[in-house]
């Protein structure tokens, strides 16, 4: 099939991670002088400095929350938490794949107790709830394999001094927050900020910088990669304890600085409201699509889910593949009928308006 190419977007990548990198940044890269050289000489470290800079400034952190990162990605951060964080137990609200990893790797921790494992239909998330003996409540901001957004607040009436940890790999830059109303707020780039895998960053309260002092002093035995004392005291450096992709920091680098030019925050936020809103209005009055997430107050900003009824999303995304629009298939381990769409800061709102009509194109073509 054949789309004309006055309905097709300028860039055909959508997919929710990794997500598209700019081509400007592309280019970037191929001059940067950073590639190739020691992490813990000065080139290096200012480009780490520069990006926990540009975190900090991103969300306003005050002056006694620290931004750390290490060597690995958000999967890795799940176990580097299990090691460094969770003190006994810890709840989870587990409502796509993301959030039930995390309470998969807590589950199996032989130096831990069983946690509480909170669930909910799929598009749907379930609420935390205060429980005796819980030290640390965890769950997903956005929730990349469903496309459902939960609130980010501390959980009032539980145990004194239990930490909140929130995984925003599919979150950051693109939806709004209160960093005071969490611990730990850990990310990995390569989602809204336009970048590639293999690094994870941490936003850290005082308290949880003081649970990662007091487990490490500990007597539990914590592999160095996943050793978050050792991640803080060298992130304080700028620099990681294992060599980083340093390819994921520039690009992450040139992201943040782009936020920033337009505007921060707010400016990426609407940007990312702008182009879902697009693609859940479309939804909602095709005649074949439909907003998997069906109360609004939970659909994401960040990553659009969109159900078909009546045609095969298999053969609509080979279709648009075949014309150059990429990575919108539903998540595998959902096995609904689904489509899956970023609407990342990078992503050009017009460029969504456009895979709509490619859509609508494809599905009214596909028997010709």
């Amino acid at each position: 099939m054949q789309i004309p190419k006055k309905l097709l977007p300028s860039d055909g990548r959508f997919g929710s991670g990794p997500s598209k990198v700019p081509h400007q940044a592309m280019e970037a890269l191929a001059t940067s002088s950073v590639i190739g050289t020691s992490h813990r000489q000065a080139p290096v470290r200012a480009l780490v400095g520069s990006v926990r800079e540009q975190i900090r400034a991103l969300y306003s952190l005050p002056d006694d929350y620290e931004v750390v990162l290490g060597v690995g990605g958000s999967t890795a951060f799940f176990d580097a938490a299990t090691f460094g964080l969770i003190r006994e137990r810890s709840q989870h609200l587990a409502f796509g794949e993301f959030g039930a990893k995390f309470a998969r790797a807590a589950e199996r921790a032989p130096f831990l107790g069983d946690p509480t494992v909170v669930t909910s239909e799929p598009g749907t998330h379930p609420d935390a709830h205060p429980e005796a003996g819980i030290d640390v409540y965890a769950w997903a901001h956005n929730e990349t394999s469903t496309g459902v957004t939960a609130p980010v607040r501390r959980v009032e009436g539980g145990d004194d001094g239990a930490l909140v940890i929130i995984d925003g790999t599919s979150a950051a830059a693109g939806i709004p927050l209160d960093i005071t109303q969490c611990d730990v707020y850990f990310f990995a780039p390569q989602k809204a900020l336009a970048s590639d895998a293999g690094i994870w960053f941490a936003v850290m309260s005082p308290a949880a910088l003081a649970r990662v002092e007091e487990i490490a002093a500990s007597s539990r035995w914590i592999p160095a990669f996943f050793d978050l004392a050792a991640a803080v005291d060298n992130s304080r450096k700028d620099q990681t304890y294992n060599t980083p992709p340093l390819a994921s920091l520039v690009w992450t680098d040139l992201q943040l600085r782009t936020i920033h030019e337009n505007g921060g925050l707010a400016w990426s936020v609407a940007r990312c409201e702008d182009s879902s809103s697009r693609l859940y209005g479309w939804a909602e009055q095709s005649s074949y699509a439909t907003p998997f997430v069906a109360d609004p107050g939970k659909q994401s900003p960040t990553v659009v889910t969109i159900d078909l009824e009546g045609v095969h999303a298999s053969a609509v995304t080979a279709a648009l593949r075949e014309n150059g629009i990429v990575d919108i298939d539903g998540y595998r381990g959902l096995g609904r009928n689904q489509l899956r769409i970023a609407t990342f800061p990078a992503i050009e709102p017009d460029d969504v308006t456009l895979l709509t009509q490619c859509l609508d194109y494809v599905v009214e073509h596909l028997d010709d």
